[in-house]
């Protein structure tokens, strides 16, 4: 985490992992596309059937987790807790997951669209709205709040 990363878009799965401490298979997000530092940022997931999390969770009928739905929320709101409006950089730890709502499945070849806001922030506490899409189709709807420390 100690590595300094200059904001330049898209960002690459290397990239992201010099943002994040996550490594595969815990790593939930391929790319971010979009990023305004403290506002909001956009990252995509791709689903394929190699995912380790598909191969046990219905077998026959893969869908991917909603947990891991909201991982990748907060694992896009690490990538935009990482960058500060100053070009620094900080950790950004989940505090509370305050609301999910799933509505509808994700199956391999899919492409999880995540886009996270910052609602408000008070010091070193950001709270953050989600949702992700797929082609345009609500998938799941999330709210949570973090650290950055």
């Amino acid at each position: 985490m100690g590595e300094q990363l200059a904001l330049k878009l898209p960002l690459d799965i290397n990239d992201i992992q010099k943002c994040i401490p996550h490594k595969y298979p815990f790593l939930l997000i391929d790319r971010v596309i979009e990023l305004v530092p403290r506002e909001s940022c956009v990252a995509i997931k791709n689903i394929s059937m190699t995912d380790p999390h598909l191969q046990g969770h219905f077998p026959g009928n893969p869908v991917m987790p909603g947990v891991l739905m909201v991982e990748a929320v907060a694992q896009a709101a690490g990538v935009l807790g990482h960058f500060t409006k100053e070009g620094g950089m900080q950790q950004c730890l989940l505090t509370e997951i305050t609301s999910a709502r799933f509505r509808r499945q994700v199956v391999p070849g899919d492409q999880l669209r995540i886009e996270v806001k910052v609602q408000k922030s008070r010091g070193a506490f950001f709270w953050f709205e989600a949702k992700c899409t797929v082609d345009k189709d609500i998938a799941a709807e999330v709210t949570l709040s973090a650290y950055l420390k």
